[in-house]
């Protein structure tokens, strides 16, 4: 940090300083300056000038060092200077330190934000530029964040100062206003019955409702300046056009019809989308595979001989596609037709907020009209730019389903859920995995403790499992497959490990869908990672539009889509009468290795990070009796809760059954409901959720109340009565 920055900031230490050792917080305040009103009063009449420029000066000052006090410095203007002076005393004064407190933050921290998050900055500045002005006013209009914070954040964007000073005053003038109004009234309070006058009254509701008035002539402003340049249809095909037919948009659809809306379900390619064809339900179908081999191959666990694993992939496969079929009619056309749904066949793409051009298979090329829009087109996996990759024909966990032959060797790139997952499916199918992670261990959302039990069973699996390694380059050589990658710890970092394979699975995360959907056509600008920018509500950008699922995040997930898609539907239909605002507090998700790791609310390593005061509750799995009857007798819960209450901050469940055993926290946490309500419940014996009835129990036993249980036992022994009683009792009971 330069010299400048240094001396600005003990300048600005030093002022704050001052303000606090004379107590500036208590002569800032309501009652200080009605306690000085009289004395002040008659100073400021003999020296008016004077008195102006003082309080310019101090409402400078603290708006600049975002002191406490602006507010009533605002209604001492109106109850010294009256409404004319007052309002423009207060308004210039405002925009003056406003102005200041925004060039420090630019000076002291806008360089150092540029240089490490400059593509953040690049894509923050470009959003100011377009549409940073109107933001500035509604924050202005409708104080949700205090003006400091407003000051310090603009101050680290690239707008430009006259733009700030200009829209700050004029957005802020009527709020000044109304305060300084009530200044005035407030000046002409002498007696309790002057609170109930007309005028006071008067000012006091002008203030309360100011926001709200402010609020809705934003939200008109807003909706008009949105839709500039768009023709609004005089009516409607639709009330509602879903985009995509994966498990966001049928859902939405879903709502729709039930609740007797027209609505027109598009899709390109397969009804069910990602979940149905490529996703939740073949994955599963494989693992289930997997996890019967494991079982044969180790069946002395169960007193049985363990016999050698023996199989066609292919019929493997073909199961799979059986699976997939069995499930498929839940998805179909011809099922969600007969809910009320016009599904069609084809690819869509925006003309307008409220229009829609579908091109169906045939060419045929067609205009849908609704009054509201649902983007549900899904995910897609990442591609990461690594040199020679394409070349290998890379599978992804969209494309490894058309697979016949198995690979006898197969890099996996990722640790992430989806990689491990299939790594370990493969490897107990008998593929020979190599599984290259970049970081220091698997999963890292999750705790340490999570991913070092799951690494040991990998290891114990047979996966070769290369931590610290980041893929460099792919190549042929001498007809076999190789790829090269780095190592973190290296002694030599120059070195670069050799691994041949023979298939490549992708698996280092999801893209956003919305190729081809002609989004600049509407000013939308998707996230880097391919998602839509969504509002609470999950609009995008317009109050018509919509977005939920895997193109929405940030959870990509089918029940987070599924959950999405009820308030998008709802907001999308009723939106004009009352919006809903999504909420993810409760997020349960299951990675289904063996063991499973399942999840909500927050982990151990979340808390910390956040500073969130926790204390830990443990249950091993191995005390469990079904686990033990059925040789599963590994794993853990632990959960989450604020010190010596039993609310639930999050819970992890790590082994078999996680995410059956998961459920029952997710309802607690849901519906506030606390571990000693899951203790108070009876579950039958023998279950694996007794496990979590077996973990309320620990916290029980951990805040038993030993003052109680103390006393209870010395009433239990003055009960039985004194040892020399008792056993001279016991003589004379023998003797009779």
């Amino acid at each position: 940090m330069n010299r400048k920055k240094l001396v600005l900031i003990a300048i600005i230490a030093l002022l704050v300083g001052l303000f606090i050792v004379f107590d500036g917080h208590q002569l800032l305040t309501l009652a200080n300056l009605q306690a000085h009103q009289a004395s002040l009063a008659q100073w400021i009449a003999d020296n008016t000038l004077a008195a102006v420029g003082g309080f310019v000066l101090i409402y400078i000052a603290a708006t600049a060092l975002s002191l406490p006090g602006a507010a009533v410095l605002t209604l001492a203007g109106g109850a010294f200077f009256g409404n004319l002076l007052g309002l423009a005393a207060a308004s210039v004064a405002s925009t003056a330190g406003a102005s200041l407190a925004f060039l420090a933050a630019r000076f002291l921290f806008r360089d150092t934000l540029r240089q490490r998050y400059a593509e953040t900055v690049r894509r923050m500045d470009r959003g100011i530029e377009k549409d940073g002005a109107f933001y500035l006013a509604t924050l202005r209009l409708v104080p949700v964040f205090p003006f400091f914070l407003i000051n310090l954040a603009m101050g680290l964007t690239g707008m430009k100062l006259r733009t700030y000073a200009l829209v700050s005053w004029l957005a802020m003038l009527p709020g000044t206003f109304v305060y300084v109004n009530a200044g005035t009234q407030l000046a002409q309070i002498e007696t309790l019955g002057d609170i109930v006058s007309p005028g006071v009254l008067g000012a006091f509701v002008l203030l309360g409702v100011f926001p709200l008035v402010a609020k809705f002539a934003l939200g008109f402003v807003r909706r008009r300046r949105v839709y500039r340049g768009f023709q609004r249809p005089q009516q409607f095909d639709y009330n509602l056009v879903v985009i995509g037919g994966g498990s966001a948009g049928l859902v939405s659809a879903y709502i729709a019809a039930a609740v007797k809306a027209k609505v027109a379900l598009i899709e390109r390619d397969r009804m069910g989308g990602d979940c149905l064809n490529t996703g939740c339900v073949p994955s599963k179908a494989l693992i289930k595979s997997a996890k019967a081999a494991d079982t044969m191959r180790h069946a002395d666990r169960y007193g049985l001989d363990s016999v050698p694993v023996q199989g066609s992939f292919a019929n493997i496969m073909a199961r799979v596609k059986r699976v997939i079929a069995q499930v498929e009619p839940h998805d179909s056309p011809e099922r969600y037709r007969k809910l009320g749904v016009d599904c069609i066949a084809g690819s869509a793409e925006f003309v307008s907020p409220w229009e829609v051009a579908v091109t169906h298979h045939d060419g045929r090329r067609q205009i849908l009209t609704a009054r509201s829009i649902i983007i549900a087109t899904g995910g897609r996996p990442a591609m990461p730019p690594i040199p020679g990759l394409e070349r290998m024909e890379p599978l992804t966990s969209d494309t490894l389903w058309s697979l016949t032959e198995q690979p006898k060797r197969l890099v996996v790139l990722g640790g992430g859920p989806i990689g491990s997952e299939l790594a370990q499916a493969f490897q107990r199918l008998g593929s020979q995995v190599i599984q290259l992670e970049q970081g220091d261990r698997l999963l890292a959302k999750e705790d340490p403790e999570v991913a070092e039990l799951v690494q040991r069973q990998f290891e114990r699996d047979g996966i070769d499992l290369r931590l610290r390694h980041r893929a460099l380059e792919f190549a042929e050589e001498d007809g076999e497959r190789v790829v090269y990658c780095g190592r973190e710890g290296a002694d030599n970092p120059e070195e670069r490990v050799r691994i041949g394979f023979d298939r490549v699975l992708v698996a280092v995360g999801r893209s956003g869908n919305t190729r081809g959907l002609n989004l600049e056509a509407l000013g939308i600008e998707p996230e880097r990672n391919g998602t839509v920018p969504v509002e609470d509500d999950l609009s995008v950008r317009f109050p018509n539009v919509f977005a939920c699922g895997d193109v929405a995040g940030p959870y990509q997930f089918t029940h987070a889509a599924a959950h999405q898609a009820w308030y998008a539907s709802v907001n999308a239909l009723f939106g004009q009468f009352r919006r809903f605002r999504v909420e993810y507090r409760v997020m349960p998700w299951v990675t289904f290795t063996g063991p499973e790791v399942a999840r909500v609310g927050l982990s151990e390593t979340e808390a910390q990070a956040q500073g969130v005061a926790y204390e830990v509750t443990r249950y091993g799995i191995d005390d469990l009796d079904r686990a033990i009857a059925e040789s599963e007798d590994h794993g853990f819960i632990k959960v989450l809760t604020p010190p010596g209450k039993d609310r639930i901050l999050g819970a992890v469940v790590v082994g078999q059954h996680a995410g059956e055993i998961l459920a029952e926290f997710t309802l607690a946490m849901k519906h506030g409901l606390g571990l000693n309500k899951i203790l108070g419940t009876i579950h039958p014996y023998p279950t694996w959720n007794e496990a979590a009835k077996y973990a309320a129990g620990e916290w029980k036993r951990a805040h038993a109340p030993q003052l109680v249980l103390r006393l209870l036992e010395k009433l239990h022994r003055w009960r039985r009565g004194k040892p020399g009683n008792a056993a001279s009792t016991a003589v004379e009971s023998q003797q009779l």
